[in-house]
């Protein structure tokens, strides 16, 4: 966190007791921001074996992120559950993987012991790669501010120098694109100063309620091994490839998509209250407990928060859900579909 206490000290922003969120920033009307994202780490694997290394690994084909420049991606177990889950960006000799800073010690250990004997190596980058997301209906803008033009496509990027600018999922109602953008460490005071000309900094709320809208799932330590792709709708994200061939976990994974059935996908949520659920929290209904778990919740106001969990679709589509506390729950719709037949029995 060296790095972004000292970037950040300027800025008058009010960190989290644990240092890894903006809790707090002046205040501004504009609806575009700029979230610093204290919340990541940044794992680097670079060599002549990198994209090789990834693609017996990773879920996302690595081909498809060296071509269009990011994809989202999981490490799982030999059984299938997530252990990390990466936003991998293509960089010269390799791949930035960044990750919730809370899987990063299992996720950094999990990739060094398998890549031993390939002609690669994974490296803790969080203090050389600083992040930066940008949303709002200016955030097109401030990505050609700064380099040549914007990524067309989603997970589709564009380099100038050494900053990256990843164009990521975003929900209908949000007022504009969203972006990350990655920097290195020694330019990143100069690169902020440019974007807080131009707009104000937002909260890691601000960022998280964006992810959470887009139906895009984190896996923090309290839901590692917990989950296997599906279960956060990953495949919608082009998260999974069942074409590319072999990889950790890759058996389970795909027997669940041709043969099984899949009984636990994600849903997006609101909740009118002013506690915040955790990541882990239950999901209960008024016969049965512990039929789902919360992976993310952001506030939207004062009085309402959305969330994304995994529950049992036979409970969430016959009766109605509410959190440990007995706040109740309301389904919102997903950005994105969900192939129907995931949830038919196959023979």
């Amino acid at each position: 966190m060296n790095q972004w206490t000292t970037l950040l000290a300027p800025y008058h922003i009010t960190l989290a007791d644990n240092q890894r969120a903006i809790s707090a920033v002046p205040k501004a009307d504009s609806p575009t921001r700029i979230v610093p994202l204290i919340h990541q780490r940044v794992i680097s694997v670079l060599g002549p074996d990198a994209e090789k290394f990834l693609q017996g690994q990773l879920t996302c084909d690595m081909r498809e992120v060296s071509k269009h420049g990011s994809r989202l991606g999981a490490h799982c177990t030999i059984k299938g559950s997530i252990i990390a889950l990466y936003r991998l960006i293509a960089i010269d000799n390799g791949f930035l993987l960044r990750l919730n800073h809370e899987a990063f010690d299992l996720g950094l250990q999990t990739l060094k012991k398998y890549i031993m004997f390939s002609k690669a190596e994974a490296v803790d980058e969080s203090e050389n790669w600083l992040g930066f997301g940008l949303l709002g209906p200016g955030a097109d803008a401030l990505v050609e501010q700064l380099l040549e033009g914007n990524p067309l496509e989603v997970d589709c990027t564009v380099k100038t120098g050494n900053l990256i600018a990843v164009k990521v999922p975003v929900a209908d109602s949000e007022p504009g694109n969203r972006y990350e953008l990655w920097v290195p460490a020694e330019q990143a005071e100069g690169v902020l100063k440019k974007l807080t000309d131009r707009a104000p900094l937002g909260t890691t709320n601000d960022w998280l309620l964006t992810e959470v809208d887009a139906g895009i799932p984190e896996i923090n330590a309290k839901t590692q091994e917990s989950y296997i792709p599906q279960m956060t709708n990953l495949q919608a994200l082009k998260g999974v490839s069942f074409a590319k061939g072999c990889y950790t976990g890759q058996e389970i994974i795909t027997r669940l998509q041709h043969r099984g059935k899949l009984n636990k996908p994600m849903y997006l949520l609101s909740a009118d209250t002013q506690g915040l659920p955790s990541s882990g929290d239950a999901i209960n209904t008024e016969t049965k407990q512990n039929i789902g778990q919360v992976l993310s919740a952001a506030r939207v106001n004062d009085h309402q928060v959305h969330l994304l969990a995994v529950i049992t679709k036979s409970q969430a589509d016959e009766h109605p859900l509410s959190l440990a506390d007995g706040t109740a729950l309301n389904l919102l719709e997903l950005p994105y579909e969900l192939d129907p037949e995931l949830f038919v029995a196959k023979r």
